[in-house]
């Protein structure tokens, strides 16, 4: 069976989801482009021989709309015969387009694929997808929980609670994640996978100075008298602090098969081992990273402790501590550069920008095997193991 390779992986720096962020004059077409013109220019790869684009953006609307990778591809001046589309798994978008394009490599189908992701909010806030007074999930869903389903900020203080995660315990985890990013820059670590745009050359959000004392003072970020009402376990320990910041960013990795790559003269970063998706409790939606871990580590034919880094999308301090307490992870391995609570959270972008600082850190750090998972609105989540070659 053939196997597939990751050869080049790249980002832009992140910026702040705001008005006034680095990244936010920069249309979201333009950001993903950047990273596949990068993509190409860096591994020297022909893009005639590409054979397909595939993208990950959460709201495609507006400037995000119409296929935005599509456009991306034409942008960044990838030949016309290149197709690409756009798919929508949640935070978890652009690492279901690495599985898609693995998988396509494994298959036959593909010799030479692009996983990518985008995500303006700034430009595209969240939501935007949804007009005012309009309900997405329908009557089927309304009867299947009359009592409705919550916001991510609710699951994740229900998450807190269920598992006695503490406020201070949160804050330690959100202080670790800034100064872990923050080594990590200094030390040159992201110089290998971050493509400066148009002056801006580190993320924008990582706060090398804060503390838990400073993350003490901040306010809950989802208080709501109704479900409080609802949920009188809820001690409402979620703030601005200890989860992800809104953002700006794109990302893309190279996924070909170990063949191709050997016939073209190219080094792969790693080999996509194994894969698994799985769906969970929508209303504690931010917990299928549990049980993904365990189907991709069973279906991988590993351990726990076969794996030497781990990367799991820092959403909120909770969904990390959580997985932590049910797999028993090292935290020392988990997130090793940083994670999303420093170093930002585009949505569609988060999968292949884990995928980036994953794979350079496993060379960095002499890894055989990795793991990435990511939660997922909805009930869901993706995960895989990648092996150094």
């Amino acid at each position: 069976m053939r196997d597939a390779v990751i050869v080049e992986a790249v980002r832009t720096p992140v910026g702040k989801g705001k008005p006034n962020g680095a990244l936010a004059h920069v249309h979201p077409v333009e950001l993903l482009a950047h990273t596949l013109r990068t993509l190409v220019e860096r591994s020297g790869v022909d893009p005639e021989l590409i054979d397909d684009v595939i993208g990950g953006t959460v709201d495609q609307v507006g400037e995000q709309a119409m296929n935005t990778t599509r456009y991306a591809a034409l942008s960044a001046g990838l030949p016309e015969s290149v197709p690409a589309t756009t798919v929508d798994r949640q935070c978890g978008s652009s690492q279901q387009a690495v599985h898609f394009a693995a998988q396509g490599v494994i298959s036959g189908a593909y010799d030479i694929a692009v996983a990518c992701g985008v995500e303006s909010m700034s430009r595209v806030p969240m939501w935007s997808n949804v007009p005012e007074g309009k309900d997405p999930f329908g009557p089927g869903i309304a009867a299947r929980h009359p009592e409705g389903l919550v916001p991510q900020g609710i699951s994740a203080e229900l998450i807190a609670a269920k598992w006695s995660i503490t406020r201070e315990q949160m804050d330690a985890f959100a202080v670790t994640s800034h100064r872990r990013a923050a080594a990590a820059w200094d030390a040159g670590l992201f110089d290998a996978e971050v493509a400066p745009l148009e002056g801006v050359t580190r993320d924008e959000c990582v706060r090398p100075d804060t503390s838990t004392e400073v993350l003490a003072g901040l306010r809950p970020a989802y208080h709501d008298p109704h479900f409080a009402e609802r949920f009188p376990q809820i001690e409402w320990n979620v703030t601005a602090g200890n989860a992800s910041p809104v953002n700006d960013g794109a990302s893309a990795v190279l996924v070909m098969a170990g063949e191709t790559a050997a016939r073209l003269g190219l080094r792969p970063l790693a080999r996509l081992h194994s894969f698994a998706v799985t769906g969970s409790d929508p209303l504690l939606m931010l917990t299928g990273v549990v049980p993904a871990t365990e189907k991709v580590l069973r279906r991988a034919g590993l351990s726990l402790d076969d794996i030497d880094l781990f990367e799991v999308n820092e959403a909120f301090s909770s969904v990390v501590l959580a997985w932590q307490q049910e797999t028993g992870a090292d935290l020392g391995k988990v997130n090793v550069h940083g994670g999303a609570i420093a170093l930002g959270h585009p949505l569609g972008a988060s999968g292949t920008r884990l995928t980036a600082t994953l794979v350079h850190a496993m060379q960095e750090r002499g890894a055989r095997y990795a793991l990435q998972t990511m939660c997922e609105a909805g009930g869901l989540a993706n995960a895989m193991i990648m092996e150094r070659t």
